[in-house]
Parts: C-alpha cells; sequence; structure tokens
C-alpha cells in the first residue's frame, strides 16, 4: 500500500464544550419547559412564532408554494423509500416454536408507541431527511411521529424557478421540507431548532407527549443532545460528518470518481474523502493503480475549480481527503474495512469480488451507475447511517429500529414440572433461594 495524499479522518469525537453547553441548555428546558424553548429559539435562530407548530392552512399554504414538480419528484422519492421499508418489514416475522415437548418460545415484533424525527436545516435544507426517518416510522406502525426542523428566514440553495426561490423567503421554513414531512406521514409538525427541539420532543413538556425514539440527523450540538438523552429515550444512532470511500481499480472512468468523491465533500469542511485504487487481479499491476490514483486527483483538482460550492469541499478535500494505492484486491477491502465507511462506492470490473468480502460500511453502492447521491435522495435505501467507523458495529436507520422484538413463553403443567426440577438446581448453585422457591412450588403443584 502507497498513500498517495493523507488527510484526516474525523471521527464522532465528544467536544467538551459542546457537552457543557448542551447539559446546561437540556437542564433549564427540564426546569422551566417551553419559556426555556422559545428563549433558546429566540436567542440562536431569531424565531418567536405565537406557535412553533404549524397548522393545516399554513402546510398547505408551504407546499402551495412548491412548483407541481417538485411536489411530483419528493413524491416519486417517497413511494421508493416507503416501498423498501415495507420489504423490509416483511422480513420480519413473528417467532413460535416449541423447543421442548410442552416449552413453546417465541417473539413479537412490537411497534413503540412516539417517535421523534428531526429534519435538519443548515447550510443546506435536506428536506430527503424526512423521509428517511417518518416514513419507517410510519410503515413500522408508530402511532404517533412528532417532526421539527429549524427555521430559516432566507435559504443560501433556492430552487430553479422563481416559485421555488420566493419559497425560500421570508416565511421562516423551507417548503420542500413541510410538504415532505407532511406527505411522510408526520402528525405533527414543528418549526424548532437544534437542542430545544430534541428536547421538547423527549421531555414532552405539555405541548406534546414524551417520544420513545429521537431519530435524524444535525449539528453537533443535535448529535451531543441525542448523546445525553439517551437513556431517557432511544435514539437512531450517534452521527457526525459525512463520509464517502471509493475503491476503483484502474479501469475505472478517473473523472467519474472524482465527481463522486467531491458530491460528498460539498456537505462540509470535516466531510471524510477516500480513495482507494487497486489492480485487477491478473490483469494489471500495482503501479497501474498508482498511475490511476494520480489521474484521478488530477481530474478532482481540475473539476474542484469550477464546482459551484468549492468553498466548502475544497477545505474537505484538503483537510480530510485520503487517496491509497493497494496492491491488490484484498489489500484494498481491508483498508476499506478498517476506514468502515458511512458510504462505500465501488468503481471496479468484479464487483462480486467485493461484495462477498467487504464487512464494514454504512450502505455500499455498487457499480459505477449507482452513486450515493441516489442513495442521499431517491433511489429508497436509508441515508442515516453510522460514521466515524461506527459501521463497523452497526447499520443505519431502518424500519426495524421502531420495533421492540418481545419474547414470551409458554408451558404446559408437565414442562413446567420438567423445567422447574432443573430451575430450582441452578438457583441453588447461584444461592438464590427465593428464585429457587418459585420452580419449586411449581413442581409441587403440577406433581403426577
Amino acid at each position: 500500500m502507497r498513500t498517495i495524499k493523507s488527510g484526516g479522518h474525523t471521527l464522532l469525537q465528544q467536544d467538551q464544550e459542546t457537552s457543557r453547553v448542551v447539559a446546561e441548555m437540556l437542564g433549564d428546558i427540564e426546569r422551566n419547559g417551553m419559556d426555556a424553548v422559545r428563549k433558546y429559539s429566540r436567542r440562536l435562530d431569531g424565531w418567536d412564532p405565537p406557535s412553533f407548530e404549524l397548522s393545516t392552512g399554513e402546510i398547505a399554504e408551504a407546499v402551495s408554494r412548491l412548483s407541481d414538480e417538485a411536489v411530483r419528484d419528493t413524491a416519486y422519492c417517497q413511494a421508493n423509500v416507503r416501498k423498501f421499508a415495507e420489504a423490509q418489514l416483511a422480513t420480519l416475522l413473528p417467532l413460535d416454536v416449541e423447543v421442548r415437548p410442552g416449552v413453546v418460545l417465541g417473539h413479537k415484533h412490537i411497534p413503540v408507541n412516539s417517535v421523534g424525527c428531526y429534519v435538519p436545516g443548515g447550510r443546506y435544507p435536506m428536506f430527503g431527511s424526512a423521509q428517511m426517518s417518518i416514513i419507517p416510522a410510519k410503515v413500522a406502525g408508530v402511532r404517533s411521529v412528532v417532526a421539527c426542523t429549524p427555521p430559516v428566514a432566507r435559504h443560501s440553495v433556492a430552487g430553479d424557478s422563481a416559485a421555488e426561490r420566493r419559497a425560500t423567503s421570508g416565511q421562516g421554513y423551507y417548503p420542500a421540507t413541510i410538504n415532505a414531512m407532511a406527505r411522510a406521514g408526520a402528525d405533527r409538525i414543528f418549526v424548532l431548532g437544534g437542542v430545544q427541539a430534541l428536547a421538547m420532543m423527549a421531555f414532552g413538556l405539555g405541548v406534546v407527549e414524551p417520544v420513545d425514539i429521537l431519530c435524524g440527523a444535525g449539528n453537533r450540538f443535535v448529535t451531543e443532545a441525542k448523546r445525553q438523552l439517551f437513556g431517557r429515550v432511544g435514539i437512531d444512532l450517534l452521527a457526525g460528518p459525512t463520509e464517502i470511500l471509493v475503491i476503483a481499480d484502474d479501469a475505472a472512468d478517473p473523472a467519474l470518481v472524482a465527481c463522486d468523491l467531491l458530491g460528498q465533500a460539498e456537505h462540509d469542511p470535516n466531510s471524510g474523502v477516500c480513495l482507494i485504487c487497486t489492480c485487477r487481479r491478473g490483469v494489471s499491476a500495482p503501479q497501474d493503480a498508482e498511475a490511476f490514483a494520480r489521474a484521478a486527483i488530477a481530474e478532482l483538482e481540475k473539476q474542484l475549480a469550477v464546482l459551484p460550492t468549492r468553498d466548502v469541499a475544497a477545505l474537505s478535500w484538503r483537510d480530510n481527503g485520503i487517496v491509497l494505492a493497494a496492491d491488490s484486491p484484498e489489500e484494498a477491502c481491508a483498508l476499506s474495512d478498517d476506514y468502515a465507511p458511512e458510504h462505500l462506492e465501488l468503481h471496479v470490473l468484479d464487483t462480486d469480488f467485493y461484495v462477498n468480502r467487504l464487512a464494514n460500511y454504512g450502505s455500499l453502492f455498487i457499480g459505477e451507475e449507482t452513486t450515493v447521491a441516489y442513495g442521499d435522495k431517491s433511489i429508497g435505501t436509508n441515508h442515516i447511517l453510522p460514521t466515524g467507523r461506527a459501521a463497523r458495529y452497526t447499520g443505519g436507520l431502518w424500519v426495524g429500529k421502531f420495533l421492540k422484538t418481545c419474547t414470551y413463553q409458554r408451558l404446559t403443567p408437565a414442562a413446567s414440572r420438567d423445567i422447574g426440577a432443573v430451575t430450582e438446581r441452578q438457583c441453588k448453585l447461584e444461592n438464590m433461594l427465593a428464585h429457587a422457591i418459585t420452580a419449586r412450588v411449581r413442581v409441587e403443584r403440577y406433581a403426577e
């Protein structure tokens, strides 16, 4: 392996100052309720409406400011997300099995009662996050979904049409986000951002009932709030800056590889961007991989010079861009698994070789025909994924996250007598005599 370009691999780390600020805010909000929520909204976002919750009329008015095409495209994307979530749900079957005569064990998948979904704003109005959290929750059978999104006065990323540009200004919220939240199935929609939004959903505060799970991405304060609230409520996962890793062999298109790397680099100056170049088994040599790596870097620099979002992407590439040349496809797989990226693209001829060996990634994009943007926006898989090497031990958000897999047991009297005798002896070995008695009384009750 040769390092062609080195850079950081941004991990999700706990910032002590962020932790302190979030802890103070959560404590204040828990003590002082909606007065504190309103204080932080006013101070941090300049947002102090009569009600943070949008009425049915306000939702309809927001949707009316979108073009028909924008509404249709969102419906297209949401249909894909819903269809995939429904297919996932169909794989989660109840279980009822007799493991010994008269001993029946099983499990049921029970949806949580309520979910709070956070749809981020910030640099970009990422309204696609609405369907990624709300739709799987609703498909799972969650009764109540509360959705929050931060306010905006005027957004830097406007739509292509004049109507969509007007839709971003002076309303306090981004209409495409409201449309996505409503059509995904949110039961209540609040224009409220940051820590105060998560606290409202977790604590309830009389405005909403406390939710059971918080989900959705956000900035470091949102992530830290989820960390501190975990235990009181469930969370989906802790996600830091986005990441892309591309494995490319020397037959790939360096221009297309560079394009996809920059596609993620524009997210955030801390985005992780990694390219692992390798040779084709029995066809090319390690030096060909290194030549491809240098060609891809040259192409990336060329595209970066004219990229509309280069101010952000250039920082990400400069500080976090990594390019490695692997000596073999096996080494490429090992390097990728060690990085454990959020998004992993395969620009290789022998895709099956890699699919069968790779183990650590949030979502896998197989072949040059697909790209991370498809997964982020429209194809139907979930884009709320593990970052910071968390893909070593977890996958991303999916319909199963909103289900509790709860076991049960049912016995006949004869089976209770047989199990009871063994249980009593095991309890006595542990000196748990009250436990032993509960087993003994059943042995005696169901004696032949």
